[in-house]
């Protein structure tokens, strides 16, 4: 072939596949080229949840219920703490809500690379998506146990607001809280498989760590900042002001949490992006 001659080049529908960048671009473009695949992955993953299951999507609603009940015998009726003035049950059930959403989320994610080896090491795709559709399961659990919430704000005759309109901001806070953490831990999971054992230690810290059972307020004023380094606690703030009208909204606490969510996804992605060519090897 003549020296100066030069090569075709690919259709315009061709698929090109490059090594990844070392940027931290969620590579959007990409993840909407595949968004079938992220919509399969999604479904799936709610599939397999309730497949063979007694009681079916049920569980989405016995779950928050049951510790709602729980936490309103031990905590608040024989422990007595305050709940600002709201009924203890609401109180709580409006915080177990984005908790049950970000725990289920978090640790479905964790362990997303390694249930889908087989289809990392054979097929190419956006890794990104296996991670993702496992945090956005988690949304039709949330969407089922919402519900529930709607009852008892209409049983408490809690009023509606303008506050409310704000939710879906604090929804998309607690899903990418989840993500954010769920790719420190799917990257560290393929390397060290003993980070499974770590995850429902993590989990169960992290919820006593967050004010779910208890009000902020028991917080000393002077370490509340400091206590909201937690990206959770300004999630369940916000959901109990756009629900129930306590706390400060979009207060400093609120804008901590954000800050630090905002960090750890940011770190993560980064991290995710750097591990992401060696997964097929290390798998």
């Amino acid at each position: 072939m003549d020296q100066t001659e030069t090569l075709p080049l690919p259709p315009a529908d061709s698929i090109v596949i490059e090594p990844p960048g070392r940027g931290i671009s969620l590579g959007l473009r990409e993840l909407w080229r595949y968004r079938e695949l992220l919509f399969f992955l999604t479904w799936r993953d709610v599939k397999v949840r309730y497949k063979q299951t007694a009681l079916g999507a049920a569980w989405a609603l016995l779950q928050p219920l049951l510790t709602m009940v729980v936490f309103s015998v031990i905590f608040g009726s024989l422990a007595k703490l305050p709940s600002e003035g709201i009924p203890y049950p609401i109180f709580t059930y409006t915080a177990l809500l984005p908790w049950q959403l970000f725990a289920f989320s978090l640790t479905s994610s964790s362990t997303s690379l390694i249930n889908d080896q087989r289809l990392i090491t054979k097929v190419y795709f956006p890794r990104l998506v296996i991670p993702i559709s496992s945090v956005l399961a988690g949304l039709i659990d949330f969407l089922i146990a919402f519900v529930v919430l709607l009852g008892m704000l209409i049983f408490y005759q809690v009023p509606l607001s303008w506050r409310m309109l704000s939710l879906p901001l604090f929804v998309l806070l607690a899903v990418i809280s989840a993500l954010a953490v769920g790719l420190w831990l799917s990257t560290l999971n393929v390397k060290y498989r003993d980070v499974r054992y770590v995850v429902p230690f993590l989990t169960q810290f992290w919820m006593y760590a967050t004010p779910i059972a208890y009000s902020s307020t028991l917080i000393p004023e002077k370490w509340r900042l400091l206590y909201a380094l937690n990206p959770m606690t300004g999630v369940v703030e916000g959901f109990r002001w756009a629900l129930l009208g306590s706390g400060e909204g979009a207060g400093p606490m609120v804008l901590v949490s954000a800050v630090i969510m905002v960090a750890l996804f940011i770190g993560g992605l980064a991290y995710f992006r750097r591990q992401e060519d060696h997964f097929a090897d290390v798998i």
